[in-house]
């Protein structure tokens, strides 16, 4: 029986790249990848030459039989995200336990991530947090607001540059616009940049510069 290994790659800079991560994407069977593009110019400049088949939130479903086939046939394959570790936010979860329930081992590597370097680095309390990710776009949006504004613990985000402002908003208007918070974006990469103040002066910062590159939202918790 083979084994699947949950392989983080960098969030920015290449160097963040783990010598047992590059060794075991040239010695797996096959790399099943976010996107084969993406994971296509990672290998390159690794100089690894493997196959890859693709595996989003798109195809998982119908993929994992097959995958499941090739594990139990003795393969060794690596799962990859374009970005960070499979499974946070990216697909990983649905292999990992079907993989569980075959009995088939699973090795995560430990590795880049873009939520934990935000944390730390945003002054924010960091003992104890709440990851919620990307926050619903439409349905259901509105009362995860009014839940994280209860919420004692340091709160984590995910944003895209186009939704930032809107979202910095809507926190304002749920948490107030004095609650502290931190936006860190372009993790690892040359422009790198973390912003600190309350909701207030963030979205002032943003009114006037439009946001760039993947964004990390950090948030002090109720009565923090």
């Amino acid at each position: 029986m083979g084994k699947l290994y949950i392989i983080p790659t960098p969030v920015g800079n290449l160097e963040d790249m783990t010598f047992r991560a590059i060794r075991l994407l040239k010695e797996v069977d096959l790399i099943l990848a976010e996107d084969t593009r993406t994971t296509g110019f990672l290998l390159k400049h690794f100089e690894i030459q493997n196959k890859m088949q693709s595996y989003h939130k798109f195809n998982e479903h119908k993929a994992i039989t097959h995958i499941i086939d090739r594990l139990n046939a003795g393969e060794n394959i690596a799962l990859v995200s374009d970005a960070g570790t499979p499974g946070i936010s990216d697909p990983g979860f649905l292999i990992g336990r079907e993989c569980i329930k075959a009995g088939i081992d699973i090795e995560c590597l430990p590795g880049a991530t873009a939520l934990i370097p935000a944390l730390v680095s945003s002054g924010i309390p960091c003992d104890k947090f709440y990851f919620e990710g990307f926050l619903p776009q439409k349905k259901g949006r509105m009362t995860r607001f009014k839940e994280l504004a209860e919420i004692s613990t340091t709160i984590v985000l995910y944003e895209s540059p186009h939704r930032v402002l809107k979202t910095l908003t809507q926190l304002a208007e749920y948490m107030g616009e004095e609650r502290y918070a931190a936006t860190c974006r372009e993790i690892s990469k040359l422009h790198e940049e973390t912003l600190r103040g309350t909701l207030a002066e963030l979205i002032v910062h943003f009114t006037t510069k439009a946001p760039r590159g993947e964004f990390v939202i950090i948030i002090a918790g109720k009565n923090e």
